[in-house]
């Protein structure tokens, strides 16, 4: 029986949970998920100055909203320094690592010499054989692998397929930087070996890590993890991923209105296909999902197609979840502590009966918000300037003369209310649209809205007959 599939999401906590990153942890958790196996997160807070605690928390919370779960608590790397450090002292006894003395100098000296030379091997290995014996007095050595020298190290990578590097160009890695701390590199190897890791799925910039690293793993004698290495983002034009494109962190998403199950299912098809399926519920993610699907060229970010699918998921979901939904983020949007502060039994249950007209439109939850806004918006109304466009004299003389019409209605619904204005217009000679726009400006202070005759069910008689004589001409 095969080993339990262990996967991890390792984020450096030194910013938010960019979009990349939420990807990377979206396939491991689909992996994982669908192996049967467990997810671990993992802080890489070893850059004590840059990592800080808003962006754990960052970090987490994004998570949180995406709806991916790991397994067991958060690995802190920070707290394992002294385990990082045994590994070291064992690979140094072992013969497989030495101290290195070189100063700051002869290293500058190495590497421009490496350059000039076309060399990508940057460190002349100058203290691989000699005896410390012979180190100056008062410096403190790092502690560097020694890596093979000949042959060549290879990847059988999930994504890539094999990639092979010649050990001879590839440095002498530092395991132990001289003031005793340790560097990724040994950090990384220690951690997903201690932590069971037998798949590493990360972004393809860490493609050579994974050769270095296998260098580490085989000096300890420990399994090398099975290995997959996605290609990053890319803009719509193919440039690098940069904020105008998209580049922005989980939580940007959530306060520009997206649905977390809109931004998994778009993530996931960010160089991954299954045929052309295009939506998927979480079970069909999970049943689905396989490494070699994933394709080898850069993804490319489409904020329309990201909206499109969103839209597809708000008309999809239950008129309750998506007042649920845009309650949560009242309290990171422009505007929305007002509605916030109204938000009433009696709302909710307007807000309850627009909800299928509303969301027909809406493609995000501001949309939704901004589409909302007539339902809760106190008298006399914010016109914008499609509207008062719209509300000339001739149109404020059609509302005054339908208006006694209207007050006749007593049992007040969509289809009576509906009724009187087909009649009125008829009567009057009107097109039905002529009498309807009007009506929809002065109800709702817009020129788009849910269908006119909603809306009058949904604001009830007393509010619709307050705000039609807002705008009635003067008789």
């Amino acid at each position: 029986m095969s080993e339990p599939v262990v996967t991890r999401f390792a984020p450096s906590p030194t910013g938010f949970l960019h979009i990349g990153g939420a990807r990377t942890a979206l396939f491991n958790w689909l992996y994982a998920r669908n192996r049967g196996g467990k997810m671990l997160l993992r802080i890489e807070d070893t850059d004590r100055e840059r990592s800080t605690g808003a962006a754990i928390a960052a970090i987490i919370d994004g998570l949180s909203w995406l709806g991916l779960t790991w397994d067991g608590d958060i690995v802190y790397q920070s707290t394992r320094a002294d385990r990082h450090r045994e590994v070291a002292e064992q690979l140094l006894a072992a013969g497989k690592a030495y101290r290195c003395y070189a100063s700051p100098e002869e290293l500058t000296a190495m590497r421009e010499a490496a350059r000039k030379e076309g060399r990508s091997k940057l460190y002349d290995g100058r203290w691989r054989d000699r005896d410390p014996s012979e180190a100056p007095p008062g410096v403190k050595p790092v502690i560097r692998l020694k890596a093979p020298l000949t042959g060549e190290i290879a990847i059988e990578d999930q994504v890539q397929g094999r990639v092979a590097w010649q050990n001879a160009d590839l440095d002498d890695l530092v395991l132990l930087r001289s003031d005793g701390n340790p560097t990724y590199m040994l950090a990384v190897v220690v951690d997903d070996h201690d932590m069971g890791v037998t798949h590493i799925i990360r972004g393809d910039d860490h493609l050579t890590n994974g050769a270095r690293q296998t260098h580490i793993y085989e000096a300890l004698g420990w399994d090398v993890p099975v290995m997959a290495h996605i290609p990053l983002i890319h803009g719509p034009d193919g440039s690098k991923l940069s904020k105008r494109h998209g580049a922005l962190g989980v939580d940007a998403y959530r306060a520009m209105g997206y649905l977390p199950a809109a931004v998994r299912n778009y993530l996931v098809r960010l160089g991954w296909a299954h045929g052309d399926q295009e939506t998927f519920s979480t079970a069909e993610m999970i049943a689905a999902f396989d490494l070699p699907a994933i394709g080898r060229s850069p993804a490319r970010f489409d904020f329309a197609k990201l909206e499109s699918l969103n839209g597809h998921y708000m008309r999809a979901s239950a008129d309750a979840d998506l007042i649920a939904a845009l309650e949560q983020l009242l309290p990171h949007i422009a505007g929305g502590q007002e509605l916030a502060e109204k938000l009433t039994p009696e709302l909710r249950g307007k807000l309850l009966a627009a909800m299928p007209g509303l969301k027909e439109r809406a493609k995000t939850l501001i949309e939704l918000f901004e589409a909302s806004r007539f339902l809760w918006a106190s008298r006399p109304l914010d016109i914008n300037a499609a509207a008062k466009l719209v509300l000339t004299q001739d149109a404020k003389a059609v509302i005054a003369a339908l208006l006694p019409a209207l007050e006749g209605v007593a049992d007040w619904s969509a289809a009576n209310a509906e009724g009187v204005v087909r009649a009125f217009a008829e009567q009057t000679g009107h097109k039905l649209g002529a009498v309807a726009q009007p009506l929809r400006a002065a109800l709702t202070g817009r020129t788009t809205s849910p269908p006119i005759f909603d809306v009058l069910a949904v604001l009830g008689r007393d509010e619709s007959l307050a705000r039609l004589r807002d705008q009635a001409a003067p008789a």
